[in-house]
């Protein structure tokens, strides 16, 4: 019977130590699976709140521009593309994740160029238009525009149908004043001489090769502003309708008007686009 008794005693002993060290490896494993439970857990909310996850790559885009409207787009001293637009474009390429390049682009055949993918977008102060929209998508409206009439100060065109009298008349071709020119007096009418570009035909009226040149009121006044020498005045006129400009992309290129469309919001939501309108034109 002692022989029994220690032998159950050391058998006791054994079986304690092997319950013992099962729950201590038990507990190492559990926590073991914790402490990788926490740390994906941990991995995934920092996902979530953009802690972790590494900034999506811009989208490149080239973008035309014909850089010979100041004060919207022209070429400075230093041989860079400037001016209003660029600096509204360059806000919603920052604001959308876009990295874009400008091309001068010539505007006699700018739109063929959105149209046949040699750009992605083009800003460049273009009316949006119905005929202009059948070909191209357009962001949402970025300025409000009117067509102005420049003569020399001496001139006694007071209005728009004044311009009916036998005047020699400059606009820029393929341009909103074109058509309101062309529509006024007939698109054939010999009174009207077509340019490349808008200065061009300010150019000969200073010269005075034209005796009035119509354009966008903008353009108009920046010309007059930057050149006094030249004693040219504006002459508005309510009938002339309002304009509005927007980007254009290729017909169904949704994806990045709506990148577009989304910078522009915000950049007018931020106070952004208010601050470079001031800057070229001093009030909103």
């Amino acid at each position: 019977m002692k022989i029994g008794k220690k032998m159950l005693m050391i058998m006791l002993v054994a079986m304690l130590a092997i319950v013992t060290a099962a729950c201590g490896t038990g507990t190492t494993e559990t926590g073991g699976q914790e402490a990788n439970n926490q740390e994906n857990t941990g991995g995934s909310e920092s996902g979530q709140n953009g802690e972790a996850t590494e900034q999506e790559e811009p989208l490149k885009i080239v973008v035309g521009t014909d850089a010979a409207y100041a004060p919207f787009e022209y070429v400075d001293t230093n041989g860079n593309i400037v001016g209003f637009d660029i600096e509204v474009m360059n806000a919603i390429a920052e604001a959308a994740n876009l990295e874009v390049e400008y091309k001068n682009t010539a505007w006699d055949g700018i739109f063929l160029t959105v149209q046949n993918g040699e750009r992605d977008a083009l800003i460049s102060a273009i009316t949006i238009t119905e005929e202009r929209a059948k070909k191209m998508d357009f962001s949402e409206p970025y300025f409000e525009a009117t067509q102005l009439i420049a003569v020399p100060k001496d001139s006694d065109v007071t209005k728009f149908e004044d311009l009916k009298n036998d005047y020699k008349i400059g606009v820029q071709n393929g341009t909103t004043g074109d058509e309101a020119v062309s529509d006024l007096i007939g698109r054939t009418n010999g009174n009207i001489a077509r340019f490349e570009t808008t200065p061009l035909a300010l150019k000969e009226l200073e010269n005075g090769g034209v005796e009035a040149v119509v354009a966008d009121n903008a353009v108009v006044l920046e010309y007059i502003k930057n050149n006094p020498d030249a004693n040219f005045k504006s002459v508005s006129d309510d009938n002339f309708p309002k304009e509005y400009y927007g980007i254009a992309v290729k017909k169904g290129n949704t994806e990045l008007l709506d990148r577009i469309n989304a910078g522009l919001k915000e950049i007018q939501e931020n106070g952004t686009y208010d601050e470079i309108f001031n800057k070229y034109f001093g009030t909103e």
